[in-house]
C-alpha cells in the first residue's frame, strides 16, 4: 500500500512531445530521484491533467533494474473552492457576511455542500454556493449563505498539481535517473497554408503548423515532433475525435521541422527545443516554395456533386451555371515542393492592381504524399456561364433509350479560357455522335475540352445510347 511520501522526482531534465493530430500526444520526460534502499513512495508532479495513466512507464536510465514499481496511482482531486467544501462537510466552518451594513459572522457545521459555484457578481467578492446548508453553534439552519467562508485546514487528500504516486521497491539507494512516458490527450495539431497567386501562372506557399495545447502540463524546452498520419486507436481513447527536407525545394528555416517517413505515417521534427504552455495555441513555420507552378480549371459538372459543389434546382435542364473553378499543382521536386503535405486548410490569395492581397477562397487537402497532385476547389466563375439541356429523347427499346444534349458555353471574359465539361454517364451506354472529341476520365463519365475566345459562344452536343 501507498503510504507517505518518500522522495519527489524533480523537474524534468529533458523533455520530448510528439503530437498526433487526432488529440492526443506522447510524452517523454528524464527526470531524476534520490531513492533510499527498500519500499517507498514516490511522487512525481507536474504531469498532464489529462494523462492516461494505463498508459505510463518508467524505466532506469541510470541503473537498470535498480528498482520495481509494486503500485502506481494518479492523483488529480486538485484544490478547489468547490473540492475544499465538498471535503469539508462534517466540519466547522465560518461564514462572513454582510447584513443592512453590519458584518456578520456565522460559525457551525457544514452539512451540505455545493456542487459549483454559481457565479461572482462584477466588481464584488460576493460568491453564491448553490446547495449549501450549514447549521449553525445555536441551532439554525442556514441555506445558501451569501458571503465568504472560512475552513481551518485544507482537507486531506486534496493536491496542487495532478500527480503521479508509485510505489516503489528499490534494491539500491542513491540517486537515479529515469525515463517517464505517457500519453496524454487535450493536446493536438494542424496545418494551414497559404497560397499566393501571381496571376500568371505562379504561387508562393508557405505552410504553419498549430499546436493547441489544453493537456493541463506545461513542457519546457521539450523536443517537438508531429506526427501526420491517421493513427488507429481503441475507441474508448479517442477524444470526442521518402526523402528528408534538405533533398527538396520547399523547405523550413533553419532550426524548422525535419520530416522523414516512420511506418506508414511521416514524422516532423522540430529543429530546435520549443515550449508549448498549457491552454496556448502556438504557430510554427513549417514549409515555404516561392514560386509553384499552378493551374486553373474551370470545371462544369452539372450532373452530380463534384468536389463541394450541389446542383441548385434547375442547373439540371435549362438554367444558367457557372463552372467551378479549382487551382492545381503537382507536390513535386520540379515544382519546388516534393515532402509529403499534412492535411489542413489552404487558403489562396492573389494581389490586385494596387498591390493588396485579396482572398479568392478556400479549401482543405487530405495527407498527400510527395508526387501527388493537389486540386484545391476556389469558388466560381463569374464571367464563364452555361446552359445544358436535352434536345432529344428517343426509346428505342424497353432497355435501350437515346438521348441529345446540348451544353452552351459563353466565354463574357476578354481573355480566352478554357472550360472541361463533364458529363456523367451510368449503365452500359456509347456515344453514337459528337459535336468534338472527349476523354473518359473514368467509366461513368466523359468530358470535353473547350476552348473559347474572349466573348466566344460555342455548343457542345453529343448523342449517348443507354442500355440496363
Amino acid at each position: 500500500m501507498i503510504g507517505m511520501i518518500a522522495a519527489v522526482a524533480l523537474a524534468p531534465t529533458f523533455s520530448e512531445v510528439t503530437v498526433y493530430n487526432q488529440g492526443f500526444g506522447l510524452v517523454k520526460e528524464t527526470r531524476t530521484m534520490t531513492l533510499k534502499a527498500g519500499r517507498q513512495t514516490v511522487a512525481v508532479e507536474d504531469v498532464a491533467a489529462m494523462i492516461e495513466p494505463t498508459s505510463v512507464s518508467i524505466v532506469s536510465k541510470s541503473a537498470p533494474g535498480s528498482f520495481e514499481v509494486l503500485e502506481q496511482n494518479y492523483q488529480y482531486d486538485l484544490i478547489s473552492p468547490e473540492a475544499i467544501l465538498n471535503k469539508s462537510v462534517g466540519q466547522r466552518v465560518r461564514f462572513i457576511r454582510t447584513l443592512a451594513g453590519q458584518r456578520d459572522v456565522l460559525e457551525g457545521i457544514l452539512i451540505s455542500a455545493p456542487t459549483a459555484i454559481v457565479g461572482t457578481p462584477e466588481g464584488g467578492n460576493i460568491r453564491t454556493y448553490n446547495g449549501m446548508v450549514i447549521r449553525t453553534d445555536d441551532g439554525r439552519i442556514v441555506l445558501n449563505p451569501t458571503g465568504e467562508i472560512e475552513v481551518r485546514e485544507v482537507p486531506a487528500g486534496l493536491i496542487s498539481k495532478p500527480t503521479l504516486l508509485w510505489d516503489l521497491e528499490t534494491k539500491r539507494a542513491g540517486e537515479n535517473t529515469v525515463e517517464l512516458s505517457y500519453l496524454t490527450r487535450g493536446i493536438t495539431w494542424s496545418s494551414d497554408y497559404v497560397l499566393t497567386l501571381d496571376g500568371a501562372g505562379k504561387a508562393a506557399i508557405q505552410g504553419w503548423v498549430t499546436i493547441d495545447n489544453q493537456s493541463g502540463a506545461t513542457f519546457e524546452n521539450a523536443k517537438l515532433k508531429l506526427l501526420a498520419g491517421d493513427v488507429n486507436r481503441v475507441p474508448e481513447f479517442r477524444i470526442m475525435k521518402r526523402e528528408m527536407m534538405d533533398a527538396v525545394a520547399a523547405r523550413a528555416a533553419p532550426g524548422g521541422f525535419q520530416e522523414e517517413s516512420l511506418f506508414e505515417y511521416h514524422l516532423y521534427t522540430l529543429q530546435r527545443p520549443a515550449t508549448v504552455r498549457n491552454r496556448e495555441t502556438k504557430q510554427i513555420s513549417l514549409l515555404e516554395a516561392p514560386q509553384i507552378p499552378v493551374q486553373k480549371r474551370l470545371i462544369l459538372d452539372a450532373m452530380q456533386m463534384f468536389g463541394r459543389y450541389v446542383p441548385s434546382e434547375g442547373e439540371i435542364g435549362t438554367g444558367t451555371i457557372n463552372p467551378q473553378v479549382r487551382i492545381e499543382f503537382n507536390n513535386d521536386q520540379a515544382s519546388g515542393l516534393g515532402m509529403p503535405l499534412p492535411k489542413g486548410r489552404v487558403r489562396v490569395y492573389q494581389r490586385d492592381q494596387s498591390g493588396s492581397v485579396q482572398m479568392l477562397g478556400e479549401d482543405s487537402i487530405d495527407h498527400t504524399p510527395k508526387n501527388e497532385r493537389v486540386s484545391l476547389v476556389v469558388g466560381r466563375s463569374f464571367d464563364v456561364v452555361a446552359n445544358r439541356r436535352r434536345t432529344e429523347f428517343r426509346r428505342i427499346n424497353d432497355r435501350t433509350v437515346s438521348e441529345t444534349f446540348e451544353i452552351e458555353l459563353r466565354n463574357r471574359k476578354e481573355v480566352p479560357e478554357t472550360v472541361y465539361v463533364l458529363e456523367r454517364r451510368y449503365g452500359d451506354w456509347r456515344v453514337t455522335a459528337k459535336s468534338q472529341e472527349f476523354t473518359k476520365p473514368s467509366a461513368e463519365a466523359l468530358q470535353f475540352a473547350v476552348t473559347l475566345k474572349p466573348n466566344e459562344v460555342k455548343k457542345v452536343t453529343y448523342t449517348v445510347e443507354t442500355r440496363w
